[in-house]
């Protein structure tokens, strides 16, 4: 745009008014100002926009033309205005969150269920993948923050600490004592057992692989799953021994419906958290990050 916006804005004003004097008024111009403005409007332009009288002003054919874009254009920036007010006044915005499916069912979705009540105008989009997707869309800006266990590494990424998490090793009593029966007492779980683990894939795996490796627990029978999720159902039928999150099993450890497997060592615990780019905060991102810490 060569004219300063101004000049279209005094245009503008003088063409609803129909008379510079009015028009004067609105914007706080003197009458002169807003003369000079609008020749030169006309003389940069090349064209007649108004035809003067003693009734005031009026617009020729090219200025009609004129102002039916400054119309569209100022309406589209009041409403660019108004929009910005209602997300303020309203908390409104856009928070686009990441989490793999256990993450999101056992603890994002208490958060969520507390947020959306305080600001329910914010609009939420949720990508569910594996964490190491997560922290790939959130360090290339493709969502906001994502809910992952605590990486070795942050890069460029802040990590705000929500819980502590222990894997542990579970299995139905009646599958332990089916394996006793035809292995006998002394066997070795993981020896001859059905260890079921998370596909290499998942960020989860590599600390559980670490762990066996640092323990020398060979596995010779794992049975990969693709989701925590699928692992817990499957421990829960007696399909075998399933390394899975203690947190999200408690209820059927307290019932007996699963039951620990004890280790020489346990397995070291972990952090889950919130992972976001450093100084890339959006509003609602900033709102929801205020609420997280008054959670935490």
């Amino acid at each position: 745009m060569e004219q300063n916006l101004s000049q279209y804005r005094i245009f503008h004003a003088v063409a609803r008014a129909g008379n510079i004097s009015k028009a004067a008024k609105e914007l706080y111009i003197s009458q002169p100002a807003i003369s000079k403005s609008v020749s030169r409007l006309e003389e940069s332009l090349g064209t007649t926009l108004f035809t003067r009288s003693s009734r005031g002003v009026h617009l020729t054919e090219e200025g009609k033309i004129l102002f039916e874009h400054t119309s569209a254009a100022f309406d589209a920036l009041s409403q660019g205005e108004l929009e910005l007010r209602r997300i303020r006044e309203f908390h409104m915005g856009q928070l686009r969150l990441g989490g793999s499916n256990t993450l999101c069912r056992f603890v994002l979705v208490s958060y969520l269920k507390r947020f959306i009540e305080q600001y329910p105008h914010i609009k939420i989009t949720i990508e569910s993948q594996s964490s190491s997707r997560t922290l790939s869309m959130v360090e290339q800006q493709q969502i906001d923050i994502g809910l992952v266990a605590e990486p070795g590494t942050l890069k460029n990424l802040v990590f705000l600490p929500v819980m502590e998490i222990e894997d542990i090793f579970v299995a139905t009593p009646s599958y332990l004592e089916n394996m006793h029966l035809r292995e006998g007492q002394e066997a070795d779980l993981f020896q001859v057992g059905n260890i079921m683990l998370l596909d290499r894939n998942n960020i989860t795996r590599t600390h559980i692989d670490d762990y066996l490796k640092s323990s020398r627990i060979p596995v010779n029978h794992p049975l990969e799953v693709t989701t925590m999720d699928l692992l817990i159902e499957f421990a829960r039928i007696g399909l075998g021994v399933g390394c899975v999150i203690r947190e999200f099993v408690k209820e059927d450890l307290d019932n007996g419906r699963l039951v620990e497997i004890r280790l020489g060592s346990p397995i070291p615990r972990r952090t889950i958290g919130f992972a976001y780019r450093n100084g890339h905060t959006s509003r609602a991102l900033e709102t929801f990050l205020r609420f997280c810490g008054t959670c935490i």
